[in-house]
């Protein structure tokens, strides 16, 4: 039944709702970021032409956002423009090699307007993290997206105090088919088992899902489906990292990649570690280097 859902979304397009920002690094680096927008634009160097939902502001940082995504390829359809509030900002400081986040209020993306929403409806995939629907404004954008999505959701779980609160999570998984999330999301969400697996088994029965997938960081990441198969993958012990911004971001873009393909779950997780331990050996979430992707295009024979 799995993979007959797989091959149903295959040649539709991917609907990505959230934030887009720019991470500021301690050095005065400021790189392209926000989870779904650096999901969408991986989907985009892979050549899967996403359509991006979000909100910047009219202001210096939303033109250079916006003149990066068109350079990209990515289409600005359904980037809207807010008069009142600013492009995304987060101030990134990195502790022990682990990045930490300081993430304003009311940001442009906290306000995507369901009124200036072009057409989305489509029966492929629909791809939303959390952070972007902790204001009510883009929450109902989002709720009349799905509304008129009747393809799969994928939930990509990000936890950020104090922008969460456990019902509205909830509330989201119930209808969502894949969930991402980390070890700590997961104990967070009170699924703590005795083993991963236990946790994870209880996690997926409690709300319904098609598949969970857990990433552990340097140990790796784990997959579990309602059929029972259970996947786990593990980093090169050889990595040379240099920031690990954005891995999970590039760890759920091979997932949505995958299963717009059609990949068995074994091979779509091996894929995705390796395209995040990858990313984790450059500055920042995003490049805009094509060059970086072509050997995972050519040895996936992505089309």
């Amino acid at each position: 039944m799995l993979e007959n859902n797989k091959a149903a979304a295959n040649n539709q397009s991917i609907v990505i709702f959230g934030e887009v920002l720019i991470d500021q690094f301690p050095d005065g680096q400021q790189v392209l970021g926000g989870a779904a927008f650096n999901v969408a634009w991986h989907l985009q160097a892979f050549d899967q032409s996403p359509q991006f939902i979000s909100r910047i502001g009219h202001d210096v940082i939303g033109e250079h956002l916006s003149t990066m995504m068109s350079q990209w390829g990515m289409t600005l359809d359904n980037l809207q423009i807010d008069p009142d509030h600013p492009t995304g900002t987060v101030e990134v400081s990195l502790i022990n090699g682990e990045p930490c986040y300081e993430i304003l209020a009311d940001q442009a993306y906290d306000f995507i307007s369901m009124a200036q929403l072009g057409s989305t409806k489509g029966s492929g995939l629909l791809y939303h993290g959390s952070l972007a629907l902790r204001n009510s404004i883009s929450n109902e954008a989002f709720d009349s997206i799905r509304a008129g999505h009747s393809g799969k959701i994928f939930m990509d779980v990000n936890l950020r105090a104090p922008w969460w609160n456990k019902a509205s999570i909830k509330a989201w998984l119930s209808t969502a088919h894949w969930v991402k999330l980390n070890h700590e999301e997961l104990i967070q969400l009170g699924t703590a088992q005795n083993t991963l697996r236990a946790s994870m088994h209880l996690f997926l029965e409690q709300h319904d899902l098609d598949v969970l997938v857990v990433t552990c960081g340097a140990s790796g990441a784990s997959a579990l489906n309602s059929l029972g198969e259970f996947v786990e993958v593990t980093p090169s012990a050889h990595l040379t990292i240099v920031d690990t911004v954005g891995a999970g971001d590039a760890f759920s873009a091979v997932l949505l990649l995958g299963i717009q393909q059609g990949w068995p779950l074994p091979v779509m997780m091996a894929r995705a570690q390796a395209f995040a331990s990858a990313s984790v050996t450059q500055r920042g979430a995003t490049t805009q280097n094509l060059a970086f992707y072509r050997e995972f295009i050519r040895d996936w024979s992505v089309v």
